[in-house]
């Protein structure tokens, strides 16, 4: 056989065997590719109420076909069914049902699940009524911004339309009408008509329940956003937001365990950290369980067990890095805590105290500039900063944190309070104890061995001539 021969003989062989590899590829890729969904097993008690709501919702009946409750037969009626004691229960076609399935609802299947929400500082968001936050929407703003503003979030509590005895409305059918200030409500909060608090929804959205929508850091970024608590934002500045975005298609958000560690390792999500499995420690829906400061008030704190609380997240953040890595992160973030705590917090709300213990400040919240300043500063700026910090954010931390922190207190916060004080000696004291601090000594002038130092710095790296 030529040379030639044997070209001709290896190139047909290698155009075979590509052809055959491109055929496995094809078929195997076709049994992927075709392989029929699992048929909802829908039971006799929802049938009727699928082949209704496939021609008048049809999406809602799409949405719950593709679910692992289809799959189980966990349907309609399954979830929406209720007994006549229930104060929302009405008859339909038939049955006795609820519109707003309920905490209470899901524990029929979920019973730990429940347990462990009611517990978390979720299903207690509605409590915020009453607060300063809410002072703000409801009164201040008006009350349409908290409706469809902080409730939304927060939860409503779910009312009943009344008419001018105080009876329950209700339509021709019988159904009793929601009084639509407080439904629809997805909030995490919500005050059910049943007892229970908060709505799986919330996160899981109806009517598809799915965990990986859960698993995600959009879902949370609903309500945690914005100027006061930019957790969303935060994370998608941090190292743990881009590993996340530029690896999503690593992530096995579908997978059934989704052990950090195991199922995925590309990066973690806001459900990675707060909830979800790792080697040893199982799921929690109880979202701060792993949290050990609040930094919600004025005055950061350590949460009640705060140690337990810890070691729960450092196994978390153990799943990705060293314990070095890890022992040294929360150093320096307790660190900070305490910083805010010390420079800023503590000495702001002394003065806060002085001022309405000698009567310079009226009872009425936010009527006064000085009050708005404040609130501002640790409600706004101050949170960002330890938020930041918390989450590996560096803008937050500092650029949209400390450095307004600064601004705030040195040149709105403390010239306000001079003038409230109107030379009250007591509210004079405290102020000048605040300046006396050492922390706060940089405001009444540099020593020219600092200015000299921080000129020859700018020379060095610009070219150009620094403070005088």
């Amino acid at each position: 056989m030529t040379l030639d021969q044997k070209r001709t003989v290896v190139a047909g062989l290698s155009f075979l065997f590509l052809g055959a590899l491109l055929v496995v590829a094809w078929v195997e890729g076709g049994k992927r590719r075709f392989q029929p969904e699992p048929e909802p097993v829908v039971t006799g008690e929802s049938a009727k109420c699928l082949k209704c709501h496939e021609q008048k919702t049809p999406a809602i009946a799409e949405q719950w076909k593709d679910s692992k409750h289809a799959r189980l037969g966990v349907g309609c009626y399954e979830c929406h069914r209720a007994d006549e004691p229930d104060p929302d229960s009405f008859l339909h076609e038939g049955r006795r049902i609820a519109v707003i399935a309920t905490p209470k609802d899901c524990a029929q299947c979920h019973k730990e699940i429940a347990a462990e929400f009611e517990h978390s500082h979720h299903s207690k968001a509605a409590q915020f009524i009453g607060s300063l936050d809410n002072v703000l929407g409801e009164v201040i703003e008006g009350p349409l911004a908290a409706v469809n503003g902080c409730w939304q979030c927060h939860g409503s509590t779910v009312r009943f339309q009344t008419d001018a005895q105080g009876a329950v409305v209700r339509d021709k059918s019988g159904k009793p009408l929601l009084d639509s200030t407080t439904w629809p409500n997805t909030g995490i909060g919500r005050v059910n008509l049943d007892g229970s608090k908060g709505t799986c929804s919330a996160c899981h959205s109806r009517h598809a329940f799915s965990r990986a929508m859960a698993r995600q850091p959009e879902v949370c970024g609903k309500c945690h956003m914005g100027p006061d608590h930019p957790q969303i934002e935060i994370y998608e500045e941090s190292k743990h937001g881009i590993a996340y975005r530029t690896q999503i298609e690593d992530m096995n958000l579908k997978s059934e365990s989704w052990v950090l560690g195991k199922d995925y390792s590309a990066a973690p999500t806001c459900a990675s950290c707060h909830m979800s499995a790792t080697p040893n420690q199982p799921v929690t829906h109880d979202v701060g369980a792993r949290i050990s400061w609040t930094l919600r008030p004025v005055v950061s704190k350590k949460l009640e067990n705060w140690e337990k609380r810890r070691e729960a997240m450092k196994d978390t953040c153990r799943q990705c890095h060293g314990p070095d890595f890890v022992d040294g992160f929360y150093t320096t973030f307790d660190q900070t805590v305490e910083m805010w705590n010390d420079k800023f917090a503590v000495p702001a709300q002394d003065v806060m105290n002085a001022l309405r213990a000698r009567g310079k400040l009226t009872p009425t919240p936010f009527d006064e500039e000085l009050e708005w300043t404040f609130y501002r500063l640790w409600h706004h700026e101050g949170r960002r900063a330890r938020m930041g910090v918390s989450m590996q954010g560096p803008d937050y931390t500092q650029w949209h944190g400390f450095f307004e922190v600064a601004e705030n207190f040195y040149f709105k916060f403390l010239p306000q309070t001079r003038h409230a004080a109107k030379g009250d000696p007591e509210v004079v004291k405290a102020i000048a104890k605040v300046e006396a601090m050492g922390e706060h000594a940089w405001l009444k002038g540099m020593s020219p061995e600092d200015r000299a130092q921080i000129d020859a710095f700018y020379k060095e790296r610009y070219g150009l001539k620094g403070v005088q």
